[in-house]
């Protein structure tokens, strides 16, 4: 085969759409995995986002039974299989699910119109609460959408992956805010603040806590949408505001944060950073990884340049923040051009903390279609510019980093061996076969999703549906496989096995080994833009249109239906 191109997302319109998905996404559990037992609080599990779940007994394969294919309304039945409850969400669903304590979280758009002061034909961004043993309707959060297209694309809902620490929640919204919310909502009887200026303390209402309007108070200019999914560490919250380019590829405000630290108890600014500048490719859609690496509590950040920046995780006096090191994720000899046609990318998918090391893999808004991708292994020990390569010029002084390219050779420039690199592998693709030529299968593409490892393995999908399977320490090449659809979502590892959707709508679950073993593909009656997660014993998965609980012990009886 010559490859296949990602469908495009289209509004009823016929626009073009980016939805940066977050896209969020980890047998064995893995020494950096920081869930708490029972919950799964937070894009990726925990702060490190690798994707790895300790839960076990999980089917390999399921059912939903019946569903209507002009609706997509789920009916479920007698030939419905290990299916737990399935919830209708809106119409479009790219947010991955969040499991504390009793509740669910996930976002979407206002399809189904819970909240009777918006029926489904208003236009929000919305963060859905549901129970977890029953998959019922507790409360909503609603963000109108903002009236520049440019900033808020139509009727895509929230993308954000929330962050769960005990009764207080922290999600970006489609409307450029960072807005803190209580959990319980207004059950507990409670408005809690200091924000207290709800439309309505409805029982089917958010509770909002505090809001950081990044538009209004930073001059933050989102691409598309505002969709990085927060995470923290002790009480600061960090958040990549997602500045990009105008319509015409102009940076308005190269001044303008791409990456904060709040208080994640009052909502005010502790430390902003305005990298990659004037240097933004497009958009900036990644979201922040934490841990501590050598001895260092980092926190890691994925630019719209391509460029890779690792900040102290702590509080200054300064409110800039303190930089540990700085990778370029792109061969230097690449370069950007609008529409796709170059192959300089950014990053869409988050940084992926595990054993010690970084990894990251580099892509484009889907829309373009296919490209090269590049995956890395980083020490994040080493500090400074630890590129796997510098430019310098004929006299051989380095040339400050360019947007759209690196080196310019006809003035004498030239790429050379950084002696600084912590760079430990690199990844484009391998000749698995040993037919002399790397075949469409064993070139990694544009890639959305996060990587996932565990037990010394590697695995993530790219946008043009390939499945590979790397030995973690050494980068080698062990499997790859033909998903025959888009993969915007993780991996999720767990229990021995791999789990992956695509945009076809199916879940493939492989044996987690060296060598390729496809257990099972179960259709999903929608696409699965989202990662999986699971936990105890249960798979939740957010398709385009509902969230579905998958466990071995069928409980039809409590399975909500449109």
């Amino acid at each position: 085969m010559t490859g296949i191109r990602p469908r495009l997302v289209r509004n009823a319109q016929g626009s073009v759409l980016l939805v940066a998905v977050v896209v969020l996404v980890l047998s064995g559990v893995n020494a950096d995995q920081c869930t708490q037992a029972g919950d799964w609080p937070q894009l990726g599990g925990s702060s490190t986002r690798n994707n790895v779940s300790p839960a076990a007994g999980l089917p390999v394969s399921w059912s939903l039974g019946e569903v209507d294919r002009a609706t997509v309304r789920w009916i479920g039945g007698t030939t419905a299989r290990n299916i737990r409850w399935v919830t209708p969400l809106g119409t479009e669903s790219y947010g991955s699910p969040v499991v504390a304590g009793n509740k669910i979280f996930c976002g979407t758009n206002n399809g189904q119109g819970y909240v009777p002061r918006y029926p489904p034909k208003v236009d929000l961004g919305c963060l859905l609460c549901l129970s977890r043993d029953t998959g019922a309707f507790l409360w909503q959060y609603s963000a109108p959408v903002l009236s520049d297209s440019g900033m808020n694309w139509p009727e895509q809902g929230l993308c954000s992956t929330p962050l769960v620490e005990g009764d207080r929640l922290w999600v970006v919204t489609n409307r450029g805010c960072v807005v803190c919310l209580d959990t319980e909502g207004f059950y507990d009887g409670e408005n809690d603040g200091p924000f207290t200026r709800e439309e309505s303390t409805d029982l089917r209402e958010a509770d909002v806590v505090w809001e950081f309007n990044m538009i209004e108070r930073l001059g933050v200019h989102p691409r598309y949408m505002t969709s990085s999914s927060p995470t923290a560490w002790g009480d600061l919250l960090f958040v990549v505001t997602s500045h990009g380019t105008g319509e015409k590829g102009e940076i308005a405000r190269p001044d303008a944060p791409s990456f904060l630290a709040l208080d994640k108890k009052t909502g005010e600014i502790v430390w902003a950073d305005n990298s990659p500048g004037d240097r933004i490719l497009e958009g900036q859609w990644s979201s922040p990884a934490c841990g501590v690496l050598g001895g260092v509590p980092q926190v890691i950040f994925g630019g719209g340049d391509g460029w890779v920046y690792s900040f102290l995780a702590e509080r200054t006096t300064n409110g800039k923040p303190t930089l540990l090191w700085k990778f370029d994720a792109n061969p230097k000899k690449t370069r950007f051009e609008e529409g796709g046609l170059g192959d300089r990318n950014y990053l869409v998918a988050a940084p992926v903390i595990a054993g010690g090391k970084v990894y990251v893999v580099t892509g484009q808004d889907p829309q373009w279609g296919e490209g090269p991708g590049d995956l890395w292994c980083i020490d994040p020990t080493k500090r400074g510019d630890i590129s796997a390569e510098l430019v310098v010029d004929s006299a051989g002084n380095p040339v400050p980093p360019r947007r759209t390219f690196a080196v310019d050779e006809s003035r004498g420039e030239r790429v050379v061996t950084n002696p600084n690199s912590g760079v430990i592998w690199h990844y484009r693709g391998q000749d698995l076969n040993g037919n002399g030529k790397l075949d469409f299968e064993e070139t990694l593409h544009r890639t959305l999703g996060m990587p996932a490892v565990a037990g010394g393995i590697l695995v993530v999908g790219d946008g043009s549906g390939i499945v590979h399977c790397l030995d973690a320490e050494t980068g080698q090449l062990l499997w790859t496989h033909d998903m025959m659809a888009s993969v915007w979502g993780s991996p999720l590892i767990a229990d021995g096995k791999v789990y992956l959707g695509d945009e076809d709508g199916d879940v493939a679950v492989f044996e987690l080994a060296r060598e390729m073993k496809l257990l099972a593909e179960n259709p999903m009656a929608s696409s699965v833009y989202t990662t999986p997660i699971a936990v105890d014993g249960v798979l939740y998965i957010v398709t385009r249109r509902h969230c579905v609980a998958i466990g071995s012990h069928s409980a039809n009886s409590t399975a909500n239906t449109p």
